[in-house]
């Protein structure tokens, strides 16, 4: 896993929509600050969907590698737009990222 490869991956893929600040604001997507060990729909001051607050999970690495895959069939209703990341590698080095920057 490549925290750099996933740097990337976020800058190009998800950081028009998402922040991993702490403190930092939303965008169209959820500050991802604390992201590991969080509940489904908990994020402070985001309006949530039902389905991403009713899904229930905690997001950690594994839960992270199925949602990235295909997010809109892991939470159908989610507003996540993003459409996944097929190849279990960029998966891998963009959780490695979100590990470290989100904590």
């Amino acid at each position: 896993m490549s925290t750099e490869k996933g740097a990337k991956l976020f800058k190009q893929r998800c950081a028009q929509c998402h922040t991993v600040a702490a403190g930092g604001g939303h965008k169209v997507g959820p500050n991802l600050n604390g992201l590991f060990g969080r509940k489904t729909g908990q994020g402070e001051g985001f309006s949530y969907t039902e389905a991403n607050i009713k899904k229930g999970i905690t997001w950690g690495e594994d839960t992270l590698m199925v949602y990235l895959l295909n997010p809109k069939k892991y939470i159908p209703g989610t507003k996540m737009v993003f459409a996944g990341l097929k190849k279990e590698k960029d998966r891998k080095d963009l959780i490695a990222y979100l590990k470290e920057s989100t904590a």
